[in-house]
């Protein structure tokens, strides 16, 4: 069990690692997707990395801290206490869209908490893994951090092997193989999925504001985002609007596609065959689409995608019934936020939920009328950088948190242990029962422990 030393020196390892390497990691990221903006991966993955070792580095002796707890009557004179524990050898399978910080995150909770990880690296960002194979190779001992690349066939031979907590982040559909890969050791799993996460907009709320914001969102990685508005219901009136705005900040920021650095490409030709197909799929059962591609360049012969708005998307089409994972985003209109609220949760429970309203009290209601994984008023995404808060699923979109305390907690064992001294009351309400200590103590239990009135019963 590492003191408290040993990790925060584990931590600084990784940290010093991150700044030593953050050029070459940029560009393999970039090489790895054929084109991403640099500010896009150090402000959405090497800065929350720093600011989650930062963090675990000031709140680490509190968290390692033996907690004291209640001591019933019936052990007292006694000390309880929960003492947090590594688990020992955490997995963490890497997902693409986000191939260092969805590797890096969750190992820097498992180092906080006192373990030792293997990782395996993305195939489909193969310089990126190289790249921080070398680097973790450079700072921890193979027995303390290790990360092997490789493909389908290694990732599947991985998520069998006997840990003592896995992390897999992914789509739904694989997580299920690699929750009943993990049930075989009985390893406990962190499961970061996805689903449609829905943006729902107030009539009340400026329709310029939310389509920037939900904007910035969806450009981000071009949409390839676990977290990236799925899909946006808007108020009926303002459906036209918000389309223009829309418009509007995308093309003020992404003012050319083909040779702008700023944004990024698909990250292989069969991801974009697949955007391109629920594209199809939806002009063939009525969509109607905005495509916007403000220079109308000619894209074909290169792996990026245009921003398109879809409108009329019905149930049937495939963009509505799995999660997009790209620069593609239904407009969906309402007419009263009951309807709003009633078409999220008729579908399975979301990754995250995206309001905006400026009023506290709606904005409460619908917190407490939805279910999602996480959530941002008035913004989106942002959740995810908040250090302190964790992060995870619910449902179809995964299961467990990382990240802040819950995140330390998730890769410790919780040990409760009882501590009696010289005196041990229990020895005067041993056996025989019936003895003068066990008839008071019963009764005092018995008055402690009589029925309640329940107020209309």
């Amino acid at each position: 069990m590492p003191d408290h030393k040993t990790r925060i020196t584990r931590l600084d390892k990784l940290h010093n690692a991150i700044l030593e390497y953050r050029s070459r990691l940029i560009a393999a990221v970039s090489n790895d997707f054929s084109n991403r903006a640099a500010a896009e991966t150090d402000i959405a993955e090497i800065m929350p990395l720093l600011d989650g070792i930062a963090y675990y580095r000031r709140k680490l002796r509190r968290l390692m801290k033996p907690r004291n707890r209640h001591v019933p009557l019936t052990l007292m004179p006694a000390k309880v206490e929960v003492r947090y524990q590594p688990v020992g050898v955490v997995g963490i399978v890497v997902p693409w869209n986000f191939p260092i910080f969805l590797a890096l995150s969750p190992l820097v909770g498992a180092l906080a908490a006192g373990n030792r990880a293997m990782l395996k690296a993305s195939e489909f960002a193969p310089a990126t893994g190289e790249l921080m194979q070398q680097m973790m190779s450079e700072i921890f001992d193979e027995d303390e951090v290790a990360i092997v690349t490789g493909g389908v066939d290694v990732a599947t031979e991985f998520t069998k092997l006997p840990f003592d907590h896995l992390v897999f982040t992914g789509s739904t559909q694989v997580g299920r193989i690699v929750m009943r890969a993990a049930a075989e050791n009985l390893t406990p799993v962190t499961l970061e999925l996805g689903g449609k996460s829905p943006a729902i907009i107030h009539e009340e709320f400026p329709i310029a504001k939310a389509a920037s914001r939900i904007a910035f969102g969806k450009g981000i990685n071009a949409g390839q985002v676990c977290v990236s508005p799925d899909y946006v219901l808007c108020p009926r009136d303002s459906l036209n609007a918000f389309c223009s705005e829309f418009a509007d900040a995308i093309t003020t920021s992404y003012p050319t596609l083909r040779t702008n650095q700023d944004y990024t490409s698909i990250i292989t030709d069969r991801q974009k065959e697949r955007l391109e197909g629920y594209l199809k799929d939806a002009v063939e059962k009525g969509a109607e689409l905005i495509t916007i591609n403000p220079q109308g360049e000619d894209l074909s012969d290169t792996r990026k995608l245009p921003v398109t708005l879809v409108l009329n998307a019905t149930e049937d089409m495939m963009l509505m019934q799995e999660e997009i994972f790209g620069p593609i985003l239904p407009v969906l209109s309402y007419d009263s936020l009951d309807e709003a609220l009633g078409f999220v949760n008729n579908r399975p429970r979301p990754l995250a939920l995206y309001y905006f309203d400026w009023n506290s009290n709606r904005a409460n209601e619908v917190l407490a009328r939805t279910h999602s994984g996480g959530a941002c008023i008035n913004d989106t995404m942002s959740h995810v950088m908040a250090d302190d808060i964790p992060f995870g699923g619910i449902g179809p979109s995964g299961m467990g948190h990382y990240h802040g305390e819950e995140g330390f907690r998730a890769f410790s064992k919780a040990k409760g242990v009882v501590r009696k001294g010289r005196i041990n009351s229990t020895a005067f309400v041993a056996p025989p029962w019936g003895n003068v200590m066990y008839r008071g103590l019963m009764s005092f239990q018995s008055f402690r422990f009589r029925k309640r009135r329940i107020p209309g019963a």
